[in-house]
């Protein structure tokens, strides 16, 4: 004999604010029970007549309710509404299972022989970085200057037991690496300034979600369309603009083919130490030029995090979702994140120094720009002038802690970039940020739309500060 459960919660049935109903008749089609009737009185305060609800026979089903088109029209009646029915983590109840909670699956480093350098372009450098990281799961859509990146990714990761998917878009690209993120796996895709803006809404959805994934964002001129110069003019997106609401993501600026591999591989060790995206942004050039790269000494075997929405049994309890419908349980979902963002903030900041421990003129560049600015600096060393590099290695957070203690005797700092002052805008911001007053004088070298500012620019530059 089957008995009905007792502890199922009670439906709300709805409740009808009169002075909102417009007298669609939608939610008398959509009622099965025959609960709502053409009304035949006036309302006075909307001149309309409201429909008339009765009660009796309902069983609170709620179709009445998302068939009106009126946000405030039908309601759940006062008291009776339960706001958990429409909370992901407890709608359809508990999990069922009977597994134990799962224990992470670990990474395994596998040594690998000793090769010849090889001779690489950026983004191949790139690709072959993330096959040692152990990323099998490729998603993209081809946009110059990123797309050899995920055509040697076609190639490859069909003979390695992997998945390469052209998506429709880059709408489509971020949402299935939600998914492939979600099941725990290591994921990525290649592309260019105006394909990453069109993903940024996914973006903010894996990190409310907490899910990692690897995105390379090839930099290319703009705004619009522009061209396939390189730019750093997504500098100010990628640290500041990562899609609505409360988004960060470790920002990795590679200056050679070999950090575009080595980075690659630190990029997915933090996507999920963090449960976050990370970026590495290159710029066009760098995309495109090629340079000796040594592979490591090992390559990942990836595990399975704990958290996983693998598909067998034992994380059959787990759960993916942005979605906190109660805002109290978002602020706190809110106060994690941020918690997290500190300890990147804390923990992640690299940069790169030369010839700075002297320094009266540092000059700040990051990408292709920094190996104009290192010849820069060595000419300027030549003609008796004391300048020092600074790059940047991650974006952000910003390595605020390496560049205040060059400060104290630094005369003045000269920024580089291919952009509109967005990376002195990062320098400025962190400046203000670790409470540093009186900071040196601070200027800039700047080209735009696919222009790299050059060397000798940068020597004219400071050779004209330090002759003030």
């Amino acid at each position: 004999m089957v008995t009905a459960k007792t502890d199922k919660k009670a439906r709300p049935k709805p409740f009808l604010f009169p002075q909102f109903c417009k007298a669609c008749g939608r939610c008398i089609e959509a009622c099965p029970k025959n609960c709502i009737h053409v009304g035949r009185d006036i309302d006075p305060l909307s001149g309309l007549t409201p429909v008339i609800v009765e009660l009796e026979a309902c069983n609170g089903c709620g179709l009445c309710i998302d068939a009106c088109p009126e946000p405030y029209g039908l309601m759940p009646a006062e008291g009776e509404i339960d706001m958990s029915l429409m909370d992901p983590a407890t709608l359809f109840g508990p999990r069922q299972t009977t597994a134990p909670k799962p224990d992470p699956i670990p990474d395994i480093q596998v040594p690998l022989p000793d090769f010849e350098p090889m001779i690489l372009k950026g983004t191949h450098a790139a690709a072959i970085g993330a096959l040692l990281a152990g990323c099998r799961h490729v998603f993209g859509y081809p946009i110059t200057p990123s797309t050899e990146g995920a055509e040697l990714m076609a190639k490859l990761l069909p003979q390695l037991d992997g998945v390469f998917v052209q998506a429709v878009s880059e709408v489509a690209t971020v949402n299935i690496m939600y998914g492939c993120g979600g099941a725990g796996l290591r994921c990525a895709t290649f592309t260019s300034s105006p394909g990453f803006s069109l993903m940024l809404e996914g973006i903010s959805y894996m990190i409310g979600a907490e899910l990692p994934g690897v995105f390379f964002n090839i930099m290319r001129g703009g705004p619009g369309l522009g061209n396939i110069g390189p730019e750093q003019a997504d500098i100010k997106l990628l640290c500041r603009g990562l899609g609505h609401g409360n988004t960060h993501a470790i920002v990795l600026a590679p200056s050679t083919p070999q950090e575009m591999l080595d980075l690659t591989m630190l990029a997915f060790d933090l996507s999920f130490k963090y449960r976050n995206p990370v970026v590495v942004a290159a710029d066009g050039y760098l995309g495109q030029m090629t340079g000796r790269v040594k592979l490591p000494k090992t390559l990942t075997r990836p595990g399975v995090p704990e958290w996983a929405v693998y598909g067998d049994r034992m994380h059959r309890g787990n759960l993916i979702t942005s979605i906190y419908i109660i805002e109290a349980d978002l602020e706190i979902h809110n106060l994690r994140i941020l918690e997290k963002y500190e300890r990147m903030i804390e923990s992640e900041q690299r940069a790169d120094c030369f010839r700075c421990e002297d320094a009266d003129w540092v000059i700040v560049a990051c990408n292709t720009p920094a190996r104009m600015a290192k010849g820069a600096v060595q000419e300027l060393r030549d003609q008796g002038i004391k300048a020092g590099l600074f790059r940047p290695i991650s974006l952000w957070p910003f390595p605020i802690q390496q560049l205040t203690p060059l400060l104290n005797r630094a005369q003045g700092l000269i920024v580089a970039e291919a952009g509109p002052g967005q990376l002195e805008d990062e320098v400025r911001l962190a400046l203000s940020y670790a409470d540093v007053t009186k900071p040196p004088p601070i200027d800039h070298v700047r080209r735009y739309g696919g222009v790299l500012p050059q060397q000798q620019e940068i020597v004219d530059k400071v050779t004209a500060l330090a002759e003030a």
